[in-house]
């Protein structure tokens, strides 16, 4: 037994608890889990728990089922939600088949694989996703809690209770806040997380999104993660920043002497020229809904132009420049994920196209500061020469489904996967006819 399960079994004598919670999360990125009592943790640990691969979207076929669940004993937990006498704990885990081959359909090694392919090169890929959010007052619709807007600390803000203990059970469970604050919608909330390795950051996004809704819950009231959910209103959004570190933690991306005066190195170009070069590709993954694209339109909440810039927050790649001067601040900032992503998989494609533009030392374009692209059209983009994102769910997955790198990265059970069920979710999508097609449509024809 190795020091890490070691210390998972004495805290679960010394922390009174019961049952264990084993998460992981299905190929969509929805969390699962089963429980499992502190006697059968020894066998978990070297032999796995079975279940059945087909209950979890993506996971395996009927002749393929059967599952192994193990626990990784690093990120073991106490859910402080949870009464402390019989307390709960959880751990993510990786899934396997019986044969001990990982599980094709497993999107945490997914992410795990491309992480270790990036050490491999000298690479650490560190990622702070900021996540957006609304409470409402209950699941059946969007009546808001306030009327609040960015950065209100007022009596209109008040949701604030619901937010400071919101941070205050991710510190209990290890996971360390940067900042929370009021966002421009009503009723809206952000909460971002400190940046960390990929793959832990992907297991801090599911705990995170899990105890805004459990806090939410305990206080009488919904929170949702969904893009768009009210057309009058900004969309939630999951920017993600990222930056390579190298092995001895110093920031690949940073170049004081830089002489385009970006502060980059070359490196850093290739990187982001392909973050900006297969984002089309990408885009199913980062937004994976048919509600994601009601977001991605001109003059909207997210940029829908394939550009980059210094200062310009409206493009889709930014170069944040708060501490120009700090090495270990150099980033790239991605505005168009949503929080309805996976995110294993969202981390593990935003780095396989960053390294993919490192291998292949795509050339970067110059920035574009020009703030009026956001009110152009995508027609209107590209007779600019400026590449786009894809329109709707439907054209996301088409770009996807020919995407060479995306069924690499993914592998082609997950690609195949996605492709089928991204095209049955829009084909439901076109058959449903909706309020605003009445309203427009059954009056006058």
């Amino acid at each position: 037994m190795n020091p890490e399960q070691d210390f998972v079994l004495k805290t679960i004598e010394s922390r009174d608890v019961h049952f264990v919670r084993f998460w992981f999360t299905d190929t969509l990125g929805a969390i699962k889990s089963f429980a499992v009592i502190p006697s059968e943790l020894d066998w978990a640990f070297e032999e796995g728990m079975g279940f059945d691969g087909t209950c979890v979207a993506g996971f395996s076929t009927d002749s393929n089922s059967d599952m192994l669940a193990f626990p990784d004993p690093s990120t073991f937990q106490v859910l402080p939600w949870r009464p402390a006498s019989n307390a709960v704990a959880r751990m993510y885990c990786t899934i396997k088949t019986p044969d001990g081959e990982h599980a094709t359909g497993d999107p945490r090694w997914v992410l795990d694989r491309i992480c270790k392919r990036a050490l491999d090169m000298g690479y650490s890929f560190n990622v702070g996703p900021e996540l957006e959010y609304f409470y409402f007052k209950d699941p059946n619709g969007t009546e808001v809690l306030d009327q609040g807007g960015y950065f209100d600390l007022t009596s209109l803000d008040y949701a604030s209770d619901l937010r400071r203990d919101t941070v205050l059970t991710l510190e209990k469970m290890g996971i360390p806040v940067e900042y929370s604050h009021h966002e421009s919608g009503p009723s809206q909330h952000e909460i971002d997380l400190r940046f960390c390795d990929a793959l832990s950051m992907a297991d801090a996004v599911m705990t995170y999104k899990l105890v805004v809704k459990e806090v939410a819950d305990k206080h009488g009231v919904y929170a949702s993660f969904m893009p768009k959910p009210m057309e009058d209103q900004p969309g939630n959004g999951m920017h993600v920043h990222m930056s390579l570190l190298d092995l001895e933690g110093e920031n690949l991306f940073y170049d004081e002497n830089d002489p385009d005066g970006y502060r980059l190195t070359p490196l850093a170009k290739h990187f982001l020229a392909g973050l900006l070069h297969y984002a089309p590709e990408y885009c199913l993954v980062t937004n994976q809904t048919v509600n994601s694209y009601k977001r991605l339109v001109p003059n909207g909440d997210a940029p829908i132009g394939v550009t980059w810039s210094m200062n310009n927050r409206d493009s889709l790649i930014r170069v944040p420049g708060y501490r120009p001067n700090s090495p270990i601040a150099c980033r790239f900032a991605l505005r168009s994920p949503d929080p309805a992503a996976n995110p294993y998989l969202a981390f593990a494609v935003l780095l396989a196209a960053g390294l993919k533009g490192i291998s292949d030392e795509l050339e970067l374009d110059a920035p574009n500061e020009d703030a009026s692209l956001k009110e152009l059209s995508r027609n209107e983009l590209r007779s600019r020469g400026i590449g786009v994102l894809p329109e709707t769910l439907g054209e996301a997955v088409e770009i996807f489904a020919e995407s060479e790198l995306m069924r690499e990265v993914l592998g082609e059970h997950i690609h195949d996967f996605l492709v089928k069920a991204k095209r049955d979710e829009w084909d439901e999508y076109q058959r449903h006819v909706s309020s605003w097609e009445h309203d427009r449509y059954l009056g006058v024809l």
